[in-house]
């Protein structure tokens, strides 16, 4: 429901409690009349170091996640808005597609999730081979592959930072990105897609695209993206790359 700050939408955004960029993506992109809630999933032990430490993470935000939404909706958003993306890759295009459809029978509310938000910006381009990066450890990048594939695209390459701590992924450094694209770009890669929202890289994003001159796609851009359009809001963004400035 509407209010005073937020005129256009209220949007419930879920993130995990170790995260500090989704919000910060959000409210730099100057939507006006849009406000957040945020709603956060205990994380804690935010260790994120091999696969087995992986997997307890997204059992943690398994476990909390219901707070999180059941919080979110006290202030009776419009949207819900997944600012988590790992959990929504789980088990390739079924696995969100049923992810989604729970907090639909959970909230009575429309849902935006990362992996849906990539989906749709990577058809609104019109790429079909591309390649990924993420802060995660290989068990979530094979989730994420699995995603992509399943949803019509071929992977060319698909990198993972392995980041320790769920904290240490808003840590990484620009100069560090910028190395992981260029080793992921090619002639035969026709956009660049990055996941993990705790990952600060919109606006890196941005610059990147005009350099490569191809879509660079920064999951949090996606999302916002996503939320907007879906909700009939057509303000175009400057400063967070192509999708939200043209499409």
């Amino acid at each position: 429901m509407t209010n005073v700050v937020g005129t256009r939408a209220v949007f419930g955004v879920v993130v995990p409690s170790t995260n500090t960029v989704v919000e910060h993506d959000y409210w730099r992109a100057g939507v006006p009349d849009i406000a957040y809630r945020a709603g956060s999933m205990y994380i804690p032990n935010p260790v994120m170091g091999d696969d087995r430490d992986f997997e307890a993470l997204i059992a943690q935000i398994r476990a909390s996640i219901d707070t999180a939404v059941r919080d979110v909706l006290t202030a009776q958003p419009d949207r819900m808005v997944m600012g988590m993306s790992a959990e929504t890759f789980w088990g390739g295009v079924a696995g969100n597609a049923a992810f989604e459809q729970r907090l639909r029978d959970r909230t009575g509310l429309p849902v935006t999730t990362g992996a849906s938000s990539c989906r749709a910006a990577l058809r609104t381009f019109g790429c079909r081979r591309i390649a990924v990066f993420s802060p995660y450890q290989p068990i979530a990048d094979t989730e994420v592959g699995r995603f992509f594939t399943e949803a019509g695209f071929e992977v060319a390459a698909i990198t993972g930072l392995r980041c320790p701590t769920a904290m240490d992924i808003a840590r990484v450094e620009p100069d560090r990105l910028r190395a992981v694209v260029a080793e992921l770009d090619g002639p035969d890669v026709e956009a660049i897609v990055q996941v993990g929202t705790n990952l600060s890289f919109v606006a890196l994003a941005d610059e990147l695209e005009r350099v490569l001159d191809k879509p660079v796609i920064a999951i949090n851009a996606a999302t916002l993206w996503h939320a907007l359009r879906e909700h009939g809001i057509d303000d175009r963004v400057e400063g967070a790359g192509r999708l939200l400035r043209e499409f």
